[in-house]
C-alpha cells in the first residue's frame, strides 16, 4: 500500500496490532481523494479481507488491514519521496509463526500483545500465566531522554517488582522481587560466574526494539534466574532501500552548567533490504561529564556504595544485524561491541569518615593519579536460524553465540577489611574477564489442530572461561599522597580460573481444553559443573582445586482462563535454579580449605502466583500476589562477606492501571510491595532479609499529552519508601529513608525530524538510594547523593 504525500511534508507514524487487524495511524496528515473521504478495497488478496484508509479527525488518518483468516503483521517505512509504504504481511496463525527476534509492537487500545520469553516460543500476553512487563522502543526511546541511556534506570521505573536503579555501572541492590534476574541479549546469557552486576549496562538502548521482562522465578532458561527474566531484543534489519538515521544531543547538569558537567552523545545508521539479505548498522559514541547532587557538589565517580558511577564515562556501542531469507528458512547475524571507559581527575575524599556513619555525605577531591580506571566491555556474536515448518509442521529456532566480557572495578583499599589481604598487599584493583561459547535449540510441534495441543522441546548448553585477578598498588605512595595515587607493583589472580559448563533439557506442553482455558506446564533437567585448578590465595593460603557438580530437576505448571473477554485469571507454579558465587567464597578461603568442601548444592526456588488481568477499550489493569521459597539463600553477610545458606521465603504484591480518559491523554500508575526473610540459624526463626535483597515500596506515576499534533509531553513520579525492618532486626547498619523523583520528557516533530528534551529529577531533590543509605562499606565515603536535576537535548532525524 503505498500512500502519496506532498513533497516535503512530515508525518509522525505509529504502527501496532489489534484486534480488528493492522493499524497505522498517522498524525500531521489529512485524505484526499477524488470522491468521498473513505477509502476502501474488500479482498485485494485471498489473504486479506479489506483494506480501509479513513480520516480519524482534521489530522489524523488511520489505515486498517483486516485479514481473511487472522491478524496480519506489518510496517511502515519511507520511499524517498514518493511517500509512505505501508508492508503488510498474511497471518492465519500469527501466535505461532511469528519469528522469536521480531513480536509485533504493543501500544494501543486493546493492543494483541505478542511475547516470547516467558514461554520461548510467541504468545499473546493474555494467554501467559504469568507476570510479564513487555517495554516498547517507544518507550525506551523516550526514557533514555532522562536516564543516562541506561537500561538499568530505565527498567526501574516502568517494571514493578524491580527496585529502582542506583544510576551507576551497576545494579548491586537492583532485584527482581527479592532475588537477582537473569539477563538476556536476544535469548543470550549476559551473566558470568563471577557474579559483577554489570549485566543490564551491555548495550546502548538505541539498538532495542523491546525488552521483556518475566517478574519471577521460571526454570526455562535456567541457572539465574531466581528472580525472573530481562530479555533485551535487539532491531531487526530493515525494509526496502537504505534509510539513514543521525542523531546529535547534549547533556549536562542544570545546577552546574559548565564543561565538567557536559556531555553528549552521536548517532549514525542505516538499514534497509536488497533482495533476500535485510540489514542494520549503527555507530553511537556517548559522554556523561561530572555528575551533581541537588547542591551542587560533584558525586565522587568512584562511588564506591554501587561498585563503579556513570560519571566522566566515554560509551562506544557498534551494532550490525544481517538477515538472509531463503524460503521459509532464515539466518541471522548480530554483532555488538559496548565500551564504556571512565577517565576522571577525581576520587571519593576519606575525610568524611570521621564523622558519624550516614551524617555526611561522600564528597570528591580532585588529582587522582590511575592510569587503568573503571571499565565495562562486552562484545556479542549471535548466529540465529528460524524456519516456520522445518519438519511434521515444526518450528525449529536453534543459535550459537560467543561473548567476550571485561569489566574493571575502581582500586579499593583492602586495609579496611583484613580478611582480603595481608600488609604489603592491600592496596588493589580487581576485573573479571570471562569469555563464553553455547548454544540453544528450540523445536515446537503442534500436536493437535488449530494449535490446541503443542510441544515445545529444546537444549541449551554455555562454557565459560573466568577470572578475577586484581592489579596491585604500591601502599606507600598511596598512603603519602592520601589516597591519590595508584602506582602498580603487580598483577595476580584473586578468584582462580574458573570453568563452569551449563546443560539444560527442557520440553513444555501448551494445551487448550476448552477456548476459555489455557494449561502450560514442562519440565526441565539442569546441570553445571564447575572447575578449579589448584590456587593461592592473596593472603598466600594454598587451596587445592576441585570439581564441583550441580544438577536437578525443575517444573512449572500454569493456568489461564478467560472470565470475559476483557478479564481473565491466571495461577502459576514455577521453580527457579541458581548456583551460588564460588569465586566469592575462594578468593577469602583460609588455609587448609579444600573446593570439594563447598556444598555442591544449588538454590532452588519455589514460586506460586496468583493475578487478574483486565484489558477494556481505555483502561488496562493488573493485580499479582506472589510467594516463593528456598532451603538454600544467597546473602551475603555483611561483616565476613561469607555467603549465607539459609531458608529464605519472599512475598509480595504488585499492581499496574494504565488509562486513556481522552484522545490525546494517558495516565497510569504501579505499585510494587515486596518483603523477605531468612532463617540464618535453621531454627525456625526468620529475621528480614537485608535492604541490599529487598527494596522499599515503590510507587510509579505518570500523565502524558498529546499537547498539539507530532508534540508529546509526559510527568513521571518515583517514589520509594522507607524499611527499617532489616535495621531492626540489626541485620542493616541503617534503616531507610523514602524520596521522591519527578521527571519530564518532551518530544516534538521539527522538520524532518525529532526533538527531544528531558529533565530527570525535575524537583532537584536531594536524596540517597538505597543501597547508599545501606552503607555497604559502613563509611561516609560509601554514602553518596543522587544527582540533581540534569536535562538531555537531542535531535535525531530519518532520511
Amino acid at each position: 500500500i503505498l500512500l502519496e504525500t506532498t513533497a516535503g511534508a512530515s508525518t509522525l507514524v505509529q504502527a501496532t496490532q489489534t484486534q480488528q487487524g493492522f493499524v497505522a495511524e498517522i498524525s500531521n496528515a489529512q485524505l484526499s481523494l477524488q470522491s468521498g473521504n473513505t477509502f476502501r478495497q474488500e479482498n485485494p488478496t485471498p489473504d486479506i479481507a479489506a483494506v480501509t484508509v479513513k480520516p480519524l479527525d482534521q489530522s489524523r488518518i488511520q489505515v486498517l488491514v483486516t485479514g481473511a483468516a487472522g491478524v496480519p503483521t506489518g510496517q511502515v517505512f519511507v520511499r524517498g519521496q514518493e511517500g509512505l509504504v505501508v508492508n503488510v504481511t498474511p497471518r492465519a496463525k500469527p501466535a505461532a509463526e511469528t519469528l522469536p527476534t521480531e513480536p509485533a509492537a504493543t501500544k494501543d487500545l486493546d493492543p494483541i500483545e505478542l511475547v516470547v520469553t516467558a514461554t520461548r516460543t510467541a504468545e499473546e500476553l493474555e494467554d501467559i500465566p504469568r507476570s510479564v512487563t513487555v517495554i516498547t522502543e517507544e518507550q525506551i526511546q523516550a526514557q533514555s531522554a532522562s536516564s543516562f541511556r541506561d537500561l538499568g534506570d530505565i527498567l526501574g521505573k516502568l517494571v514493578p517488582g524491580l527496585a529502582p536503579s542506583n544510576q551507576s555501572l551497576s545494579e548491586f541492590g537492583q532485584s527482581l522481587r527479592g532475588r537477582n534476574p537473569l539477563v538476556l541479549i536476544d535469548g543470550v546469557p549476559q551473566s558470568t560466574t563471577r557474579n559483577a552486576f554489570r549485566n543490564l549496562r551491555t548495550i546502548d538502548p538505541g539498538v532495542v526494539k523491546r525488552i521483556e521482562v518475566v517478574r519471577g522465578p521460571t526454570p526455562l532458561y535456567g541457572d539465574g534466574a531466581t528472580g525472573g527474566i530481562i530479555n533485551v531484543i535487539t532491531k531487526s534489519g530493515g525494509e526496502g532501500p537504505p534509510q539513514f538515521t543521525a542523531e546529535a544531543g547534549i547533556t549536562g547538569s542544570l545546577n552546574r552548567i559548565d564543561a565538567d558537567s557536559l556531555g553528549g552523545l552521536g548517532k549514525l545508521g542505516v538499514s534497509g533490504k536488497e533482495g533476500n539479505l535485510d540489514y542494520r548498522l549503527s555507530a553511537t559514541y556517548d559522554r556523561i561529564g561530572g555528575l551533581f547532587d541537588a547542591q551542587g557538589d560533584r558525586i565522587p565517580p568512584d562511588q564506591l556504595s554501587s561498585q563503579g558511577s556513570l560519571a566522566d564515562t566515554n560509551t562506544l556501542n557498534l551494532f550490525g544485524k544481517v538477515g538472509w531469507e531463503i524460503g521459509d528458512h532464515r539466518l541471522g547475524l548480530t554483532i555488538n561491541h559496548y565500551d564504556t571507559d571512565q577517565n576522571t581527575d577525581f576520587i571519593s575524599d576519606p575525610a568524611v569518615n570521621a564523622f558519624p556513619p550516614g551524617t555526611q555525605k561522600a564528597l570528591a577531591r580532585a588529582g587522582l593519579e590511575l592510569e587503568d580506571q573503571s571499565e565495562l566491555r562486552n562484545t556479542l556474536v549471535n548466529l540465529d536460524y528460524t524456519h516456520p515448518n522445518l519438519v511434521f509442521g515444526s518450528q525449529v529456532h536453534a543459535q550459537v553465540y560467543y561473548r567476550d566480557y571485561l569489566t574493571r572495578f575502581f582500586p579499593f583499599d583492602g586495609r579496611r577489611f583484613e580478611i582480603f589481604t595481608p600488609e604489603g598487599l592491600s592496596i588493589f584493583q580487581s576485573r573479571v574477564e570471562s569469555q563464553k561459547f553455547g548454544g540453544r535449540l528450540e523445536i515446537e510441534t503442534p500436536l493437535l489442530a488449530n494449535d490446541k495441543l503443542t510441544l515445545l522441546s529444546g537444549l541449551d548448553y554455555s562454557n565459560e572461561d573466568a577470572v578475577q585477578p586484581v592489579a596491585l598498588f604500591d601502599t606507600a605512595a598511596f598512603d603519602a599522597s592520601n589516597g591519590l595515587v595508584f602506582n602498580q607493583i603487580g598483577d595476580r589472580p584473586w578468584v582462580p580460573p574458573l570453568n563452569q559448563t551449563n546443560l539444560g533439557l527442557f520440553t513444555q506442553l501448551a494445551w487448550q481444553p476448552l477456548e476459555t482455558l489455557s494449561v502450560r506446564g514442562g519440565v526441565r533437567y539442569e546441570r553445571v559443573g564447575v572447575a578449579v585448578n589448584d590456587f593461592t590465595t592473596l593472603t598466600g593460603n594454598s587451596i587445592a582445586g576441585g570439581d564441583l557438580d550441580y544438577d536437578d530437576v525443575l517444573f512449572n505448571l500454569g493456568v489461564v482462563h478467560n472470565l470475559t473477554e476483557e478479564v481473565n485469571v491466571f495461577a502459576d507454579f514455577s521453580q527457579g535454579f541458581s548456583v551460588a558465587d564460588v569465586g566469592l567464597v575462594l578468593r577469602g578461603a583460609p588455609a587448609g580449605f579444600t573446593v570439594e568442601s563447598l556444598r555442591p548444592e544449588a538454590q532452588k526456588v519455589n514460586n506460586f502466583e496468583l493475578g487478574v488481568r483486565g484489558t477494556w477499550n481505555r483502561v488496562q489493569a493488573s493485580l499479582a500476589g506472589f510467594y516463593n521459597q528456598s532451603n538454600l539463600g544467597t546473602t551475603f553477610d555483611r561483616e565476613t562477606l561469607a555467603i549465607v545458606r539459609a531458608p529464605e521465603r519472599i512475598y509480595g504484591l504488585e499492581a499496574t492501571v494504565d488509562a486513556q480518559p481522552a484522545d490525546r491523554w494517558r495516565v497510569g500508575s504501579s505499585l510494587s510491595l515486596v518483603e523477605g526473610e531468612n532463617d540464618r540459624e535453621d531454627d525456625g526463626e526468620f529475621l528480614a532479609l537485608t535492604g541490599f535483597r529487598i527494596n522499599p515500596l515503590k510507587l510509579t506515576a505518570y500523565v502524558e499529552n498529546e499537547t498539539l499534533p507530532g508534540w508529546q509531553n509526559r510527568l513521571q513520579l518515583l517514589y520509594s519508601g522507607s524499611r527499617d525492618r532489616a535495621f531492626d532486626a540489626e541485620v542493616d547498619s541503617r534503616p531507610v529513608n523514602d524520596y521522591v523523583t519527578l521527571d519530564f520528557i518532551s518530544s516534538i516533530q521539527l522538520g524532518k525530524g525529532s526533538l527531544q528534551l528531558g529533565i530527570q529529577n525535575l524537583l532537584n531533590n536531594q536524596y540517597f538510594s538505597a543501597p547508599s543509605q545501606l552503607l555497604r562499606l559502613r563509611s561516609n565515603d560509601s554514602f553518596t547523593a543522587a544527582p540533581g536535576r540534569t536535562f538531555s537535548l537531542r535531535y535525531a532525524i530519518d532520511f
